[in-house]
């Protein structure tokens, strides 16, 4: 089994990700390879049954900015350079498998929440995210 060479670790807003993303910087530094962090914005659709036009660009572009804001300070926190924060707009798990078949990782990380509450959704993404990639997946279990 060889090394590791690029690490993607996805990684959401809550509490558990800074947890999640050291994991994934140890492993990182153990295997000298390079750490990618990966965070997914779904999009804004909510369900109005009127006949008004709702613009969300707005509150799209502030929760963007927020999520920027944060993750700037976790890739501070473990020397992972901006140039490899990855910010998008869509479904997690697609958008989690297309960073890191492009930048042909070998290891995804994601943190595999328990059964309750908003928990459920995310331990979902988690589940996606392991069935449909080309690499290893780490599951890091928190909560």
């Amino acid at each position: 089994m060889s090394d590791y060479k690029d690490i993607v670790v996805a990684v959401d807003l809550s509490e558990e990700a800074s947890q999640i993303a050291t994991k994934a910087a140890r492993l990182a530094q153990l295997h000298g390879a390079q750490l990618h962090i990966v965070h997914v914005i779904e999009p804004l659709s909510f369900a109005y049954g009127g006949d008004i036009p709702i613009d969300f660009s707005t509150i799209q572009e502030q929760i963007q900015q927020q999520a920027e804001a944060q993750l700037h300070t976790l890739c501070g926190r473990l020397n992972v350079p901006i140039e490899r924060l990855h910010v998008t707009l869509g479904r997690p798990e697609n958008e989690v498998h297309a960073i890191a078949d492009k930048l042909s990782a070998d290891l995804i990380v994601v943190g595999s929440h328990g059964r309750h509450g908003l928990a459920l959704l995310l331990g979902s993404t988690a589940n996606g995210v392991l069935h449909g990639a080309k690499c290893d997946v780490l599951a890091v279990r928190v909560g």
